[in-house]
């Protein structure tokens, strides 16, 4: 009997302890977060311990996935329309939604590539045939490119060479791999390659106004710690690491 008595006092303990650890906290992000936010991820936990999982991909895909049901914390999207949808279902929690970061946009090509483009006109140019963009029928960085494409006027010379990807991540990847002769992708996904050269940039006043908002989810099990690492995120030093990852903060 007092064994089995020692036996439930040691599950107890267990128990104990595991309820005390904190439960990991699910982000739903842009894929062209992933670096940034896994770095500031790791500064958060030397801090109190949380560890954060992030689900990455298309803005467009991450929010029908928490609309559906998928359970998520925070969501930190590329552009404002697809938190406008969740906010407009009530599916983000009241008081949290911050625009935090901004980006521009470049075309890429390979990094041993010939090609020289002095601007976005060099894109009707009969030696590019395929150009990677995310998706601009949904994913946030294709929307973006077209709008600029959009504003040149180039967008319909240009649309027949796009090669439509799942996210700005597998645009870049696309142009590493030389499936394509160019590409467009944010400013940060380019200075994470080694693969591709910058051709030409877009300056952020001449471009798209590009803007990341970040909330917690209405639904989050752990409304306390996402608000804790929402808090963290958008604090100064959170802001040291966007920018080192070439981001522009907002205020």
């Amino acid at each position: 009997m007092k064994r089995f008595i020692r036996t439930i006092a040691s599950f107890a303990v267990i128990f104990a302890a595991l309820a005390g650890q904190a439960a990991d906290l699910t982000v739903f992000a842009a894929a062209s977060l992933t670096d940034s936010l896994k770095q500031a991820a790791m500064d958060y936990a030397k801090h109190n311990g949380q560890k954060v999982v992030f689900n990455f991909g298309a803005s467009s895909t991450l929010a029908r996935q928490i609309e559906e049901g998928a359970p998520a914390d925070i969501f930190f999207s590329a552009d404002e329309a697809k938190m406008n949808g969740l906010e407009k279902k009530g599916l983000i929690l009241p008081g949290t939604r911050k625009s935090r970061l901004s980006n521009s946009l470049v075309i890429v090509v390979a990094a041993d590539s010939p090609l020289q483009l002095g601007s976005a006109t060099n894109l009707t140019d009969a030696a590019i045939k395929r150009i990677a963009l995310a998706d601009p029928e949904t994913v946030p960085a294709g929307i973006y490119s077209r709008a600029y494409l959009q504003k040149l006027h180039l967008w319909v010379a240009i649309e027949p060479k796009v090669v439509p990807t799942d996210n700005v991540r597998a645009a870049l990847a696309a142009v590493e791999s030389g499936n394509v002769e160019a590409g467009m992708v944010y400013k940060t996904d380019a200075a994470i390659s080694k693969k591709v050269k910058v051709a030409c940039e877009i300056p952020p006043a001449e471009g798209p106004d590009i803007s990341y908002p970040i909330a917690v989810i209405k639904d989050s099990g752990q409304i306390d710690a996402a608000k804790a690492f929402l808090a963290y995120l958008n604090s100064n030093e959170a802001a040291k690491v966007f920018e080192r990852y070439g981001f522009i903060v907002l205020k």
